[in-house]
């Protein structure tokens, strides 16, 4: 039977709808509406659906697991479209009869099962099936090897668009999977941890397996013309965040280079320290390894009374210098006088400096003619005799000899570049009759001079 909605029954339902509105502004500040809010608008549309859910999950675990199981049933069973008690009873004879009849209860109340009482069936409704598919399909989508999680997203994505009813919302949600996979990923670069690198690589190639999938979807989705601009505007946004997706397989090679070059590695065993940690890894009970190591325990000493009165009565008793009781301080004494026993390199080298200024003055050499080479004599003639110390300290000086930097400078070295005297080294090198020194490189040392006729300084 029938009954009319008469006033008071639809004052008991504004009465409702009232409560229900100021149990939710409860929530929100007292100067905001909960109208307002656009997501609570397309929420509030959403109401019959999401009471579905609510009716499906809201209790224990093993609540929910039941009803999902008798909904399930009755829905895979395609040989009738309805099913009457005695055949619920049948497919179900694994269940409670008290416990079935809640859950019909429940089910048939919130819309998930018809209730026809002509034919005394039920039936399932369009909207429970719809929302098993959901779930169905998230179940299938767990069961594969998805690291990325990125599968159903993909496939809600996939399948709107081929329907092409895709929303702004489905690709936004694939866009932030993506943001937290490259923040994800940019955070196990930068932790320089081995293990988690190659976790996050695989993780990666994976995450690339989906993108190669997606770009098709992306591309039908910008040459559509029947797309609106938001849409678009989300796809372009996934395709850039699919890119520097990709573009982060360079960070993770040199990531990994940087630590196969500090790998240290155990002796010549051939074993690395990630080869101990693998190792270590793959033991849960890590203190299970010292095990017979430790064949007695450790034993702590503690002082005893006694050996701390012995300790202060010494140093009670020791003898103390009068000054530091006195607190005076030590006299003063002169610094002690020390003579430096190194050789005198800077004699040295105005000694042989003078050796190089007679050979420059051509006090016993002709002076050059015109066509004729300047006088040269070997350079061992100059750096010997000596001791090898002072003379590879005078071969350190030849390559100053007509340096122009060092010419404009003051000073011995300077003077010495500022000779008129030409250093000709060789490759080849000539053996001495010489104490000290048993070869030498083949050099020579020759006058920087014009020869006699040149007239063009005159």
């Amino acid at each position: 039977m029938i009954e009319p909605i008469t006033s008071e029954s639809a004052s008991e339902q504004a009465l409702d709808q009232q409560d229900t509105q100021n149990s939710l502004q409860a929530h929100f500040k007292p100067n905001i509406s909960a109208d307002e809010i656009e997501q609570v608008y397309h929420l509030k549309r959403a109401q019959p659906l999401l009471q579905v859910f609510t009716a499906l999950f809201h209790g224990g675990f093993d609540g929910v697991l039941v009803r999902l199981l008798v909904l399930r049933e009755l829905a895979a069973d395609t040989a009738s479209a309805s099913f009457t008690r005695a055949d619920i009873n049948t497919r179900l004879a694994y269940l409670l009869p008290e416990s079935l009849e809640t859950v019909l209860m429940r089910l048939r109340t919130n819309q998930l099962l018809a209730w026809d009482a002509q034919h005394a069936v039920y039936r399932v409704t369009p909207m429970a099936r719809n929302v098993l598919s959901a779930i169905d399909a998230l179940l299938a989508m767990g069961k594969e090897e998805d690291p990325a999680d990125m599968g159903y997203l993909l496939s809600q994505v996939a399948g709107a668009q081929v329907m092409g009813g895709v929303t702004v919302d489905q690709l936004q949600h694939l866009l932030g999977r993506l943001v937290e996979l490259t923040e994800e990923f940019s955070d196990a670069i930068a932790s320089g941890s081995e293990f988690r690198l190659r976790a996050s690589q695989a993780k990666w190639h994976m995450a690339c397996d989906w993108v190669e999938k997606g770009s098709e979807i992306l591309r039908a989705i910008l040459s559509d013309e029947n797309a609106d601009s938001a849409t678009h505007r989300a796809a372009q946004a996934i395709g850039r965040a699919q890119s520097a997706l990709l573009n982060m397989q360079g960070m993770f090679s040199r990531a990994l280079n940087q630590i196969e070059r500090q790998r240290v590695h155990l002796g010549q065993s051939g074993l690395s320290t990630t080869d101990i940690k693998r190792w270590l890894l793959l033991h849960e009970d890590l203190a299970s390894l010292a095990e017979g190591a430790i064949d007695q325990p450790v034993v702590p000493l503690f002082i005893t009374p006694a050996e701390m009165i012995d300790v202060a009565e010494t140093e009670l008793l020791a003898d103390r210098a009068v000054s530091a009781v006195a607190g005076g301080l030590p006299s003063g004494e002169d610094a002690p006088t020390t003579i430096s026993d190194g050789p005198a390199m800077q004699q040295e080298l105005d000694e042989w400096l003078s050796r190089l200024a007679d050979f420059a003055t051509l006090a016993n050499l002709p002076a050059p003619k015109a066509g004729e080479a300047p006088p040269s004599i070997p350079v061992q003639d100059t750096l010997l005799p000596a001791t090898f110390a002072v003379a590879s300290y005078r071969a350190s000086l030849l390559p100053l000899l007509g340096d122009a930097d060092e010419a404009r400078l003051q000073g011995a070295t300077g003077d010495l570049a500022r000779l008129p005297v030409t250093f000709n080294p060789c490759d080849e090198m000539v053996q001495l009759p010489d104490l000290h020194v048993a070869a030498m490189s083949l050099a020579s040392l020759s006058l920087s001079l014009k020869p006699e006729g040149d007239k063009s300084d005159e």
